[in-house]
């Protein structure tokens, strides 16, 4: 497991802590959890929205400006 320093406003800090307290885990396993969740759910969102693009894609089909109805189509004259 690797060592990471970051930098953040004291204000921000010091609302992490208390978090952490009121969670009564320390401020590293605090962050450790959330970077972790961050991590997985970027994968499966980028996941989703892939299979969400393609399945909407399929049920479009290949649609082309030429394929546009004329008026009387879209109104059922």
């Amino acid at each position: 497991m690797r060592n990471v320093t970051i930098s953040v406003p004291d204000e921000v800090y010091h609302r992490m802590q208390l978090r952490a307290a009121e969670l009564e885990v320390s401020l590293s396993a605090l962050l450790r959890a959330q970077l972790l969740h961050f991590d997985v759910s970027a994968g499966r969102d980028f996941e989703r929205g892939k299979r969400l693009q393609e399945e909407t894609f399929r049920a479009i089909g290949i649609f082309h400006g030429a394929n546009r109805l004329s008026r009387d189509e879209v109104h059922n004259r």
